[in-house]
């Protein structure tokens, strides 16, 4: 397989999510080092929802900054007023933060009606715009296989679309395991005249039951011929880690041979298998790109 290190590389980005605790802190701190290693062009902080983990959110991203990496803080509207979303915003321009995710966000239990002032992430990307001009870099979530709550295939590419007209730099994809779907939806979009970068997201396999728990959730679907290998393996980790790690590593050699512009990788805070799939692509030291390039 080609090395794909090289002068005008494929951007590598990374996401991550607040710890829990003490153990689950070090754990992040020890991926992050690793990963750091990488040369990652930025990496993304997860935000709960209803803002249900605001500080450790911004907990997570000051240790990652400490780390000397660029950091892209998730930003949700659902549950939250212009007032919070300007306090938020603030704080992460003091800290010298510049580039966002900006996502409408998942209703937390027992919000009830109470869903804040802005319902959509389109209209996040325009308060952001408007509130405050070109400051941050923004990205936005794509879903190639449809969000799980959209109305049709149709109306979640105009969604996407909004958010673009809004005034997003870029964005990023839910993982999904079919490159056709990643394909088909770079098609669309491009054929409603938007040409803004769009980043494949990767979700390494090394755990097929969390695999399965997490796709349920966010619609993104396992092939059945790839469900099925999986299941084969049983409590064999260490066959479900290799043959995720190989799967993974064609798909993800696919995309960036057919154009896409780079990798955002779902770490879930572990980094082993990110490890060995950018050994295997020759991702190893991506170059760095600058917010807004």
């Amino acid at each position: 397989m080609s090395n794909l290190a090289q002068p005008g590389a494929p951007a590598l980005s990374l996401e991550y999510f607040p710890p829990r605790d003490i153990a689950a802190q070090e754990r992040l701190v020890r991926s992050a080092k690793r990963l750091a290693a990488l040369n990652p062009a930025y990496v993304s902080v997860t935000f709960g929802a209803g803002g249900s983990t605001r500080t450790g959110t911004v907990d997570t991203v000051q240790m990652l900054r400490n780390l000397g990496t660029d950091v892209a803080p998730h930003l949700s509207c659902i549950g939250a007023t212009r007032e919070d979303l300007r306090a938020i915003l603030d704080d992460y321009l003091a800290r010298g933060i510049r580039r966002l995710v900006a996502l409408r966000g998942d209703m937390p239990s027992g919000m009830g009606g109470d869903t804040g002032d802005l319902h959509y992430a389109s209209e996040l990307v325009r308060f952001v715009r408007e509130q405050y001009g070109d400051a941050f870099h923004i990205e936005v979530a794509a879903y190639p296989e449809m969000h799980p709550q959209a109305e049709s295939a149709r109306q979640d590419l105009l969604h996407f679309v909004n958010k673009v007209h809004a005034g997003a730099d870029s964005a990023i994809t839910q993982y999904f395991f079919n490159p056709d779907a990643y394909f088909d939806f770079v098609d669309q979009v491009r054929a409603h005249g938007i040409d803004i970068p769009i980043t494949p997201g990767i979700m390494p396999v090394t755990n097929y039951t969390q695999l399965a728990r997490f796709s349920s959730m966010c619609g993104a679907e396992i092939p059945r011929w790839m469900r099925l290998r999986l299941q084969d393996f049983g409590d064999d980790k260490a066959s479900i880690r290799a043959f995720g790690i190989d799967v993974v590593t064609r798909l993800t050699a696919r995309l960036l041979e057919n154009g896409a512009p780079g990798v955002h990788f779902y770490t879930l805070n572990h980094a082993d298998a990110v490890v060995q799939i950018c050994d295997n692509l020759g991702l190893a030291g991506a170059q760095r790109s600058a917010v807004g390039a």
